[in-house]
């Protein structure tokens, strides 16, 4: 297949750009630079620019037309920066509108697109307590819960004129270099408190913690491509269900040190903002499409997970 990747160089699309090409698909990002793009993914990725003139490539809308499938991961980070009125357009814009922009390229064209596979997070859900939500459950109240329909439905947009959508609702991929590292290092500092025996849960911790390490998820992304069975919502989570203290206890397995020490809401507000509030919301969210569809975790357990991250030895 030839496949489009946007957001390729990003923590989700990286390695899904090269277990797609090492299964044979002809990859190409769609990416604002170029030269850094080739420079991460390497010879076997075709990097053209987003915008059609920012380089003597070829135009993304005519590549756009040769491909078979689009996998649309671009979006602004949600715990980079504080969420200013500002920021929280920003967020919206790199998702709802970047989405909108190739949904309607994908209309346009004549090309011979099948799919349309597109990030979303579990986050969909908000705030909901102790229920056990799958894909069939209904969006939340919250900021990011909002921004996901939004993203969603401009995405489902293309089954208008045939495409077959996948929505991956994503949760915390665990992986060195992602969230896990922002979880182990909070603060500007060379030393984890993790590592120091002052880790432990957010706020109460009974929150419901949804997650998945970063190679199922590459793997149910890879899958979504080629498995015509999968269509719409996806929850990109591991079928282990854990609140944050179970992680949080499992963390401090992995590193050999106690994790008892709670963070207050007005820490953690004080270190990321108003996403603070999102890192407190609780989903129990279970995969049950990735189940129905018969997908093979790597790493279905916490404990595995973290230990086959962190190695048997604490510290960085």
């Amino acid at each position: 297949m030839k496949i489009i990747v946007t957001g390729a160089t990003g923590f989700i699309g990286r390695p899904l750009c090269k277990v797609l090409v090492s299964q044979g698909h002809a990859v190409t990002a769609l990416t604002r630079n170029v030269e850094r793009a080739r420079s991460v993914l390497g010879p076997d990725v075709a990097c053209i620019a987003w915008e059609a003139g920012d380089s003597p490539s070829p135009s993304w809308e005519y590549v756009l037309n040769e491909s078979d499938a689009v996998v649309h991961l671009a979006g602004e980070s949600l715990g980079e920066k504080f969420w200013t009125l500002e920021r929280k357009q920003a967020l919206q814009s790199s998702r709802v509108e970047t989405t909108r922009k190739i949904v309607a390229a994908m209309r346009a064209s004549n090309g011979p697109q099948r799919a349309l596979i597109c990030a979303s997070g579990i986050n969909y859900y908000g705030d909901r307590g102790d229920e056990l939500l799958t894909e069939e459950s209904n969006p939340g109240e919250t900021f990011l819960s909002n921004l996901c329909v939004a993203w969603e439905a401009e995405a489902r947009k293309a089954t208008e004129f045939g495409v077959r959508v996948v929505v991956h609702r994503t949760g915390i991929v665990l992986e060195h270099g992602g969230p896990l590292e922002k979880i182990l290092f909070p603060l500007p500092l060379p030393i984890s408190p993790w590592y120091l025996g002052l880790g432990g849960p957010l706020g109460t911790g009974r929150q419901w913690m949804p997650w998945i390490h970063l190679d199922d998820a590459v793997g149910l992304f890879a899958q979504s491509v080629s498995d015509s069975n999968v269509v719409g919502a996806v929850n990109t989570v591991a079928p282990a269900l854990i609140r944050n203290v179970d992680f949080s206890r499992a963390l401090g397995r992995a590193v050999r040190r106690p994790a008892i020490l709670p963070i207050p809401r007005f820490v953690l507000k004080s270190i990321v903002g108003g996403f603070a509030d999102e890192l407190l919301t609780s989903q129990r969210a279970e995969p049950s499409v990735a189940q129905r569809i018969g997908f093979r975790y790597r790493y279905p357990d916490i404990d595995n997970a973290l230990q086959a991250i962190l190695g048997p030895t604490p510290g960085k």
